[in-house]
């Protein structure tokens, strides 16, 4: 769509949508940053693999406001339902085997208790922007950009 058919704001809950998702990178360059300071660092190929991955998160996050259908369909799909996986999957893993959340919490180091932090932030922050980017007012955007006649 050209941008003189294009409505001319985005709606304040995609502008939402748009910020919740740029705090979740934020926390996920945090962690990353944090796990520098671990015993087990991560290597140079996975630091440039996860930049690589944060590039694109942020290219695609800041596509929404195209108001293009597919992206947001993408955006939903590979972060809010992959990218959600994939932070969950490690701590639901250790509880069903039996892991104490207590044992750990009382175990742990600054830096891991940093990065659960980090991490319940980035899991709001997702399911936030996921709301957000579904709201009755994002979707007359969408609806608007597709449409031939915007406006």
């Amino acid at each position: 769509m050209t941008d003189s058919l294009r409505p001319a704001r985005l709606p304040a809950p995609l502008r939402r949508s748009i910020a919740a998702w740029l705090v979740a990178v934020a926390c996920g360059v945090t962690e990353t940053l944090v796990r520098l300071a671990l015993p087990d660092p991560p290597t140079a190929g996975e630091l440039v693999g996860r930049s690589v991955v944060y590039a694109l998160v942020v290219a695609s996050v800041l596509g929404l406001a195209s108001g293009r259908a597919t992206v947001r369909v993408a955006v939903a799909v590979l972060l809010g339902a992959v990218g959600t996986v994939s932070l969950i999957a490690d701590p639901v893993g250790w509880l069903a085997a039996d892991g104490s959340p207590a044992a750990f919490l009382a175990a742990a180091d600054g830096p891991t208790l940093l990065i659960v932090g980090l991490r319940t932030v980035h899991l709001l922050a997702v399911l936030i922007a996921l709301v957000a980017m579904f709201h009755p007012r994002a979707n007359a955007f969408f609806r608007a950009c597709r449409s031939p006649i915007a406006g």
